[in-house]
């Protein structure tokens, strides 16, 4: 196996002979095995492991363990304890998505701060097949399918073409010592039970099952290739910018060979899960919104419009603004300065008469009720009036932010109409510009 290991890492991951990397260790077999060939080939390495603290006294042994691999095999090795439980309760996620969410944040920021390159990892063919079988139960699409990448971005795999079979021979046959997790036998685990039960009998049914699952995975990963970059040719006729949202044309969709399946590719990652549900939205009306986790899709006439979820309830919203620069959100400032008559106008800046108004101004979310005295018309105007006439969708109305006085006077709808009651005139001595 090092003789195979070893032309593998010349042929496919050379860069790991010139740079330091860092491989994850939990002190089982396959990421021990993976020190060792790695130690053989004298490559300039640390290690990293995690102690979860969910397997009370065994936790403490797989960190004693590890310490002691790498002071035997003179590798530097970097510990950290983690309040797993604690952390899951406290994001809502289950117990395996913290582990993992906790250890890569941690890895990263060890490349960071350590000057590392890569992080390893000890998963193989076997893992690779598992993968994929749990994947088929959810549905996935081809990304799912694919199986685990040998590399992505800075995360390398680079034990993937070997079975658990050759990992286990190999430590057998040079005496080398692991830890055992008792969990991996529970069948409690999806992944435990597809590795014990279903497995086994597709390797009794097709021996050369990994094999041939390499060769599919790679037949996928190929067309993968084809698919995306039709993806990115069809995104640039598809897709809108417009401020915050992703504007889709619903009737240039529907003319496609297979709108249902390009529409998946275009919004694969926005993390959908209903997909019937955004599929119904291309012959729907009006008005109809598919939510996922961290994304919105609303029909608004012709388009789909695609925004990320508000993290905050729009009408706690509520942020002060004086003379210079505020931040208001991630993408957006105010600036508020004395006007020179020298100074350029644009659409994103308005004159106001500084003598009738006065600090700190307000900056919010529209409310129910609102109204304002729009520039160049008589009268005054409900904001909801407003937004209707202008064909605001949901989206665009959550997003618009309100420029007002102490007193909730609307100054500016900002970028959109100011209030003609602020409005600086050619005789005003006083007057602020205020640009977005």
């Amino acid at each position: 196996m090092l003789h195979h290991f070893k032309s593998h890492i010349k042929t496919n991951f050379s860069f790991l002979e010139e740079k330091p990397f860092l491989i994850a260790v939990s002190g089982g077999i396959d990421s021990v095995v993976l020190v060792h060939l790695f130690h053989s080939l004298g490559l300039n390495f640390s290690i990293a492991h995690c102690n979860f603290k969910l397997r009370s006294t065994a936790s403490d042994l797989d960190e004693k363990f590890v310490k002691t691999l790498g002071e035997q095999l003179k590798i530097k090795v970097f510990v950290k304890q983690f309040d797993t439980s604690q952390y899951a309760t406290s994001n809502n996620l289950s117990i395996q998505l913290a582990a993992r969410e906790l250890r890569y944040n941690w890895f990263h920021s060890l490349l960071e701060s350590e000057q590392l390159d890569y992080i390893l990892t000890a998963h193989h063919a076997d893992d690779n097949l598992e993968t994929f079988l749990i994947n088929l139960t959810r549905s996935s699409g081809l990304d799912g399918l694919i199986g685990i990448p040998k590399k992505q971005g800075n995360l390398v795999r680079p034990l993937l073409p070997f079975s658990r079979e050759e990992i286990e021979n190999y430590a057998k046959e040079r005496g080398i010592n692991w830890r055992e997790d008792e969990s991996n036998a529970e069948l409690k685990y999806l992944r435990n039970r597809i590795r014990h039960k279903i497995i086994p009998e597709l390797k009794d049914i097709a021996p050369n099952i990994l094999k041939s699952f390499e060769k599919v995975s790679q037949n996928l990963s190929e067309s993968k290739v084809i698919i995306d970059d039709r993806i990115e040719e069809i995104s640039k006729k598809l897709l809108e910018k417009d401020e915050n949202l992703i504007k889709i044309n619903v009737e240039k969709v529907l003319k496609l060979s297979n709108p249902k399946a390009y529409l998946f590719q275009l919004l694969k990652n926005y993390n959908f899960s209903e997909w019937d549900n955004v599929n119904d939205l291309l012959n729907s009306q009006s008005g109809k919104l598919v939510s996922s986790k961290t994304h919105e899709i609303l029909r608004d006439r012709d388009y789909l419009l695609i925004s990320e979820k508000n993290k905050d309830k729009v009408e706690e919203i509520r942020i002060e603004v004086g003379l210079g620069t505020t931040k208001i959100d991630e993408n957006t400032e105010i600036k508020i300065e004395k006007y020179n008559k020298n100074q350029l106008l644009d659409k994103k800046s308005i004159l106001v008469n500084k003598n009738l108004v006065t600090f700190p101004m307000i900056i919010r979310k529209w409310e129910v009720g609102d109204f304002f005295y729009p520039s160049g018309m008589k009268g005054k105007k409900k904001v909801s009036k407003f937004f209707k006439d202008e064909k605001f969708s949901k989206f665009q109305k959550e997003k618009t932010w309100l420029l007002c006085t102490k007193e909730n006077k609307i100054i500016w709808i900002v970028n959109k109409r100011q209030d003609r009651r602020f409005t600086a005139s050619t005789s005003t001595k006083d007057v602020l510009k205020i640009s977005i």
